[in-house]
């Protein structure tokens, strides 16, 4: 008899001890990040983001970009750390206020090309991960139209270039408001490039997750 995906997954855990990408403790039978580390994963609700002109409860977030959250982000993107992608989402859909109504999950697409190059997108992991903690569907509404580079590593006056980057899919999304998700938020030009596409796509809400910022 075959053993199903889970008792598979457990007894490599235990077979292949793997360290917490958050701390460097042994995992265990933990998949993901350790319990310690876990606990640091506390959502709030930001009202001050480049996606809105005035102060408005708005944005997701796990909290800044450092520590735990910083080497987890990077161990999912860089180090195929796939399993992370659950345990970020969960915590992150924990954070969103049921107020928001939210009827859709739309992760931040990667270009073609970036996409081949690591082989997944991790804004779709997370993006499929809280999803289901929503009970919502997740979303590919979004294309990327060309390729930008990373934002951090943009100066303010070459940001424009993510005007017009992205396009909506053409009655992709059922109506009502929408959660755009993407791992880190830097300078915002990409998630403002994004809330935009989906405005110009008729989308009358769209609120924010990130896991930092």
């Amino acid at each position: 008899m075959s053993e199903t995906p889970g008792v598979l997954g457990r007894w490599l855990r235990r077979l292949l001890p793997q360290p917490c990408p958050g701390c460097g403790v042994q995992l265990g039978q933990e998949v993901g990040l350790c319990a310690a580390c876990r606990a640091t994963l506390r959502p709030r609700v930001d009202s001050h983001s480049p996606l809105r002109a005035r102060p408005q409860p708005h944005l997701v977030t796990l909290g800044e970009y450092r520590g735990v959250r910083r080497r987890a982000v990077r161990a999912l993107k860089f180090a195929g750390a796939r399993d992370l992608a659950g345990v970020l989402g969960g915590a992150l859909a924990t954070g969103v206020p049921t107020t928001w109504n939210v009827v859709a999950v739309v992760p931040v697409p990667l270009h073609p090309s970036r996409q081949r190059q690591r082989g997944f997108n991790q804004a779709a992991l997370l993006g499929q991960a809280v999803a289901a903690h929503l009970g919502v569907p997740c979303v590919d509404a979004l294309t990327r139209t060309r390729a930008t580079g990373q934002q951090a590593k943009q100066h303010a006056a070459q940001r424009d270039h993510m005007h017009g980057a992205f396009q909506a899919r053409p009655g992709a999304l059922p109506p009502g408001a929408v959660l755009l998700l993407d791992d880190v938020l830097t300078t915002g030009a990409t998630l403002v490039a994004c809330q935009r596409a989906l405005e110009d796509a008729g989308v009358l809400d769209v609120y924010a997750a990130v896991i930092a910022r």
